[in-house]
């Protein structure tokens, strides 16, 4: 590393310590900046959906982080799932490749990672959250919930789908959050099924039901609803009212749609929320940028995971070639990822309608569809499919 790709001049401000986050503190120390992370959890969180890496962009930046090798130490091994009728009789399979990637691993074990990584170069703050920012010539004056205030040279908001740094620096949510007709809804039930790394999805127009073993407990299984809806209106911290809101949308089900809402009324955790994607015109504005969901995020479906990773390294590639120079890297850094994650973004709006077709008909024509597609003839084809938005960037050489 040259004098001029050091960046241990550059403080940077880094909201949210889920994947992008980290991904992008491991990526910064590795040029030296000072970095500090900001998290609202009170810590690290476990667990979430499984996240997978697929093609040869993935695995060149993974590699280049030096995590590729313990992602593959710590992958779910899942195996296929199928859609089932309403006895339970396999309608289509849906291969490892199709709905797992090249590799998988729960969300909470990648950021672990990365976390373990870095957590003695980079300064956590657990418990506490941005309040307002203001973007002076001298650096970005922060005030915190509960720490004293801050000035950075950078702050990257990196806070997910729902970002507070989006909203005070670019404006109210609803400015940018594109919702897309369904809702989606995980959380952990008893493996009544026995499944071992395998997985079975139910679906009647306009909503799926899903039951999953990714790690192979014989007590635990992940539960998946998506439904097709109008806008609600919820209170996106009353669990209460979401599992209402479920118990109605999911009321007179078939196949073992009864266990799974038994399961739901005794979850202690719920993810819930719209989905929805981020389109926003700018990812950076002065000393401030986006990362990640935060700026060009899909609920799912749309390798949001993979796109944070590789946007993240960017980002810190961008920082590193220009000296640290905001004015220089920001603009490349978002020249360079805008068109990749809206090839993404694109693949992630078929997501509630392969979950939940909205007809009879539709639901047959992707049966159908997905049979040819995971066929031995076109096991190749839909591979390469697949990957070719995952791939759909010519990544600059950045200084090691």
């Amino acid at each position: 590393m040259t004098k001029t790709h050091d960046l241990g001049h550059l403080s940077v401000l880094i909201s949210g310590a889920s994947v992008a986050g980290p991904a992008l503190a491991l990526n910064l120390a590795r040029y030296g900046a000072r970095v500090t992370v900001v998290e609202k959890a009170p810590a690290l969180r476990a667990g979430g959906f499984a996240v997978d890496f697929r093609g040869h962009v993935h695995r060149r930046v993974l590699t280049a982080m030096g995590i590729w090798d313990d992602i593959h130490a710590h992958q779910t091994h899942m195996g296929r799932q199928s859609v089932v009728a309403a006895d339970g009789t396999p309608r289509v399979d849906l291969p490892a490749e199709m709905m797992s990637g090249d590799v998988e691993i729960f969300r909470g074990d990648l950021a672990r990672i990365m976390y373990e990584r870095t957590k003695d170069a980079v300064e956590y703050v657990f418990g506490d959250s941005v309040t307002t920012l203001t973007d002076t010539p001298q650096g970005v004056e922060v005030t915190f919930e509960r720490g004293a205030p801050r000035r950075f040279d950078l702050v990257v908001g990196a806070d997910g789908l729902h970002s507070a740094t989006r909203r005070l620096a670019f404006g109210d949510e609803s400015r940018h959050l594109r919702f897309l007709d369904h809702y989606v809804a995980g959380f952990t039930i008893p493996n009544h099924l026995g499944l071992n790394r395998t997985g079975r999805l139910y679906t009647e127009p306009g909503r799926c039901v899903g039951i999953s073993n990714y790690d192979g407990d014989p007590e635990r299984a992940g539960a998946l609803l998506v439904f097709r809806s109008e806008q609600l209106a919820y209170d996106r911290k009353d669990i209460t009212a979401q599992k209402r809101i479920l118990t109605e949308r999911f009321a007179g089900m078939g196949w073992e749609t009864p266990a799974v809402l038994k399961g739901l009324a005794d979850a202690g955790e719920l993810y819930f929320d719209a989905i929805a994607q981020i389109h926003i015109d700018r990812l950076a504005k002065g000393r401030v940028a986006l990362l990640g969901d935060a700026g060009y995020g899909a609920t799912m479906g749309g390798m949001g995971t993979g796109v944070a990773v590789v946007a993240a390294y960017v980002l810190a590639g961008e920082l590193a070639l220009a000296g640290g120079d905001h004015r220089t890297a920001l603009p490349a850094y978002e020249s360079r990822i805008r068109d990749f994650a809206k090839g993404c973004q694109k693949i992630a709006g078929n997501a509630g309608p392969f979950f939940a077709p909205a007809t009879e008909r539709r639901i047959r024509s992707r049966d159908r569809m997905y049979r040819l597609l995971s066929s031995r003839m076109l096991a190749g084809f839909f591979k390469r499919l697949t990957e070719k938005a995952a791939t759909a960037i010519d990544l600059r050489e950045y200084p090691a």
